[in-house]
């Protein structure tokens, strides 16, 4: 599965960095997990089983509960049982199908 997500603190202090360093938080618990994984303006993409993705995530929001007492979470499952990597196979039909009208 590839799963979309966005975490954010709804209150945060100017003593902690704000909302950057949470998120910032959340994105290293993402990439220390060793799946496969993207972060870009909007959302960080991550693949793998079910549990383990579901776990990172819980993982994450709670890096970013730990600075805030209220945190909002936007996920997004693209659920495919027995396909691996996805989350560049994906852009890379788009790519192709771009590279041939062009």
């Amino acid at each position: 599965m590839i799963v979309a997500f966005s975490i954010s603190p709804t209150t945060t202090s100017e003593d902690d960095g704000g909302v950057s360093e949470a998120v910032a938080e959340a994105v290293r618990v993402v990439r220390a997990s060793g799946l496969p994984c993207e972060t870009n303006a909007m959302f960080t993409n991550i693949e793998g089983e079910w549990d383990e993705v579901m776990a990172v995530v819980k993982k994450a929001v709670d890096v970013v509960a730990a600075r805030s007492p209220r945190v909002g979470l936007v996920l997004k499952a693209d659920i495919r049982p027995g396909h691996t990597g996805q989350l560049t196979a994906k852009v890379e039909r788009i790519e192709q199908h771009l590279s041939e009208d062009g």
